[in-house]
């Protein structure tokens, strides 16, 4: 049985097939679009972005969606790397790129830089919703980064921040908090996040690394992605 994701995509072959049959052909609206498809917008503009990678459509800010390739002169958006990026696409960039921030972060961490960072804990700690606690998260893992002091991984990590605003993953972070609810982020993972700093205090870049990955997985493990 096809997913409905698949046939989603399906239909709206089919549709390109009827409303922008040539190379350079302008789609309709998406207001339009997703009506036909009987999908919402934010639906529709995630299979979009997949037929964009794909080269089936390129869309330009202002001026509409587009049959075919890409022009070569026009670059492509980063942001339908965004629109794209499901939960685990997240995770695994954050798996990869995090660890590293903080061990670079333990190597020019100095004391104010300390005592910001287990203030951000601290906040953590006491906040007391899903929004709190998620704010509190993101202004520590942007603290570290920023701890780095270097511009282009705080650019990443700002990047990846957008990313989790998200619809795809704030429904499967709003699945993960009632299910772990708040006492989990102000207990475990506030205390994972002390760890972090202990090892940043000491300088430590390898248990720093260690420290961010394991935290990371800890949160990868609790999103179930949909599964279960």
């Amino acid at each position: 049985m096809p997913r409905p994701r698949d046939d989603l995509q399906a239909k709206l072959h089919l549709l390109l097939g009827t409303a922008a049959p040539d190379p350079g052909d302008r789609l309709p609206p998406e207001r339009e679009l997703a009506r036909q498809l009987g999908c919402s917008r934010e639906t529709l503009r995630k299979a979009l972005a997949v037929l964009e990678r794909q080269g089936e459509i390129w869309r330009h800010v202002g001026q509409g969606t587009f049959r075919g390739a890409r022009p070569l002169h026009l670059p492509v958006r980063d942001s339908i790397l965004v629109d794209g990026a499901t939960p685990p696409d997240v995770m695994q960039a954050r798996l990869l790129l995090e660890p590293k921030v903080a061990a670079e972060a333990a190597r020019r961490a100095g004391a104010p830089d300390i005592a910001h960072l287990r203030a951000r804990v601290a906040a953590g700690r006491t906040a007391g919703d899903r929004p709190a606690c998620e704010q509190a998260d993101d202004r520590f893992h942007h603290a570290i980064a920023r701890i780095a002091r270097n511009p282009i991984l705080i650019g990443f990590l700002t990047y990846l921040s957008g990313a989790r605003r998200r619809a795809a993953w704030q429904r499967e972070w709003d699945r993960t908090y009632r299910r772990i609810g708040a006492d989990e982020f102000r207990t475990l993972h506030s205390d994972q996040h002390d760890r972090i700093v202990d090892a940043i205090a000491a300088g430590d870049a390898a248990a720093a690394e260690k420290a961010m990955a394991i935290h990371l997985k800890t949160i990868e493990r609790a999103m179930t992605f949909g599964e279960g």
